[in-house]
């Protein structure tokens, strides 16, 4: 008989496990007929893999070739090659990606590791999320910062976590309320602001569908994402594609102004997040747009014209490594740093992978001669920066409110220096070219951001950092809204004098500070 694994794999050293390389599976014997352990063929993906095997279908298998959910308690190991989803009589099957090394990719439902019948999932809801996940903590819960300490993915129950199991059984097991008080804590979902104005704002007009990141050329453009779609996140129009816009902070009333994308380029799928600029001793500017076409990552690479308003298509970067990104930091024409929010690309196993608490997002180095990880061990990896001098590379970790500071090397790896721990959920990082403060756009409370609530809105926090690199960095919050005027702060960009604040998928606020 199989012993019952705990739903999640230890994370493999490196991308996709080596060969002979046993992963751990630990955990109580499945109920029902759902204990066998079961191997499977492996699909091009995962050289080892492994599956969790229920009464009626499979279990959850992270690393293999297939995942399932189905409807009894269930739980085995197969450690010959990941095996198909089973093809669960009433749940979902999420198959990896062949050659990937053993990331799961997006499929379906129905049988067998390809994932067969359904199609993908675009932007799902958080109320999509099982309901032992999503389901809220009562008063008798006690969910106090103490509560979940020392709680490892083993102590998930074995059983499987389809939407058919009552939550009133499975989200109210002990192992279910420690790991939803530590989502509970990680997004902050206890505090409330208090406010705080700036006397000379103004929402900006024409963008009112997001403005997630900003960055501002030292002669004043500001370049500004709009239009992110993201899997759990609200979108106000869900069904047309993103823009670019550009801001003259010199003119007297700065306006956005959307930009043109040249021919060629896919705008039906266009769907941007983090942006950089990068501007050549040439001159030239190159705007390097993280971009999530049909739910995947890739980075785009733009030439920005200055005389028609335009942007120019370059090209469009995929790779195994850049498998969820968030931001990015352009260093070089055609290279970067930019961070993996997530190790799993599927919204399921992405919210897994946050209820659990795991540490598997990183930070990855591109180029056209080397690609690799030069940091890991992130909650969700998030805002990137680098310091005026181009010594230090900031990187955010929203899920565990810390933004890391990471000395630069000559061979592009970094090392850690220090972490500023705050009690926010931070999002993007800008730096001011002139002074090498720090500026954030921050959620208060993250679950308020998740189900975006209208009686309840969530809310957004800008913060200036300080000489981070001192023992004492200063924090001082610039600005405080309890969502009435501005809905999830992401970003907040500042040049001469001029305050830019953006958000997720709300409107953005022109300060004169």
């Amino acid at each position: 008989m199989g012993r019952g694994c705990s739903g999640i794999p230890a994370r493999p050293e490196g991308r996709g496990s080596p060969p002979g390389a046993a992963p751990r599976c630990e955990g109580r014997p499945g109920a029902e007929r759902g204990s066998q352990a079961r191997p499977g063929p492996s699909r091009g993906g995962a050289e080892r893999g492994w599956e969790a095997a229920g009464a009626r279908g499979s279990g959850l298998g992270a690393l293999g070739s297939g995942s399932g959910h189905g409807e009894a308690a269930g739980g085995g190991c197969a450690r010959d090659g990941g095996g198909p989803g089973g093809g669960a009589a009433a749940g979902l099957s999420v198959r990896a990606g062949r050659g990937r090394g053993g990331r799961p990719r997006s499929g379906g439902s129905g049988s067998g590791a390809e994932g067969k019948g359904a199609p993908e999932m675009i932007s799902p809801g958080f109320d999509t999320a099982p309901a032992w996940v999503r389901s809220p903590l009562t008063s008798a819960d006690c969910c106090g910062p103490e509560v979940g300490v020392g709680w490892s993915e083993r102590s998930l129950p074995a059983r499987s976590v389809d939407a058919a199991v009552p939550s009133s059984s499975l989200s109210r097991t002990p192992a279910v309320i420690a790991a939803n008080c530590r989502r509970r804590n990680r997004l902050n979902a206890a505090r409330e602001i208090d406010p705080v104005t700036l006397p000379n704002c103004q929402l900006i007009k024409g963008i009112e569908r997001g403005s997630e990141d900003i960055d501002i050329l030292p002669n004043g453009l500001a370049f500004i994402s709009s239009g992110l779609k993201y899997p759990g996140l609200k979108s106000f129009a869900p069904d047309k594609p993103g823009e670019i816009f550009l801001m003259d902070l010199n003119e007297e009333k700065p306006r956005a102004v959307e930009l043109r994308i040249s021919r060629g380029f896919d705008l039906a799928s266009f769907n941007p997040h983090g942006i950089s600029t990068y501007i050549d001793k040439d001159d030239t500017v190159y705007l390097f747009v993280v971009n999530h076409p049909h739910q995947k990552s890739t980075v785009e690479v733009f030439k920005f014209v200055e005389d028609d308003n335009s942007l120019v298509h370059l090209k469009t970067i995929r790779h195994d490594l850049l498998i969820s990104v968030n931001d990015i930091v352009a260093m070089g024409p055609d290279s970067f740093y930019a961070t993996n929010d997530h190790y799993f690309s599927d919204f399921i196993l992405m919210f897994l992978e946050m209820f659990l608490g795991l540490t598997w997002s990183n930070v990855v180095y591109y180029s056209p001669k080397e690609v690799k990880e030069v940091a890991a061990g992130f909650y969700s990896a998030n805002g990137i920066n680098i310091s005026p001098d181009k010594k230090y590379i900031y990187v955010a970790d929203v899920l565990d409110h810390k933004v890391h500071v990471m000395e630069k090397h000559a061979n592009w790896n970094l090392t850690h220096v220090k972490t500023l721990q705050l009690d926010t959920l931070v999002d993007n990082l800008s730096v001011d070219p002139d002074t090498g403060d720090i500026w954030t756009g921050c959620h208060p409370n993250g679950m308020k951001l998740l189900y975006s609530d209208p009686e309840n809105l969530p809310a957004s926090e800008v913060l200036r950092i300080q000489n981070i690199l001192s023992e004492k960095p200063v924090v001082t919050r610039v600005y405080a809204d309890d969502g009435s005027v501005l809905q999830g702060s992401s970003v907040a960009s500042v040049h001469g004098g001029k305050l830019l604040i953006g958000t997720v998928f709300h409107r953005a606020l022109y300060c004169e500070l």
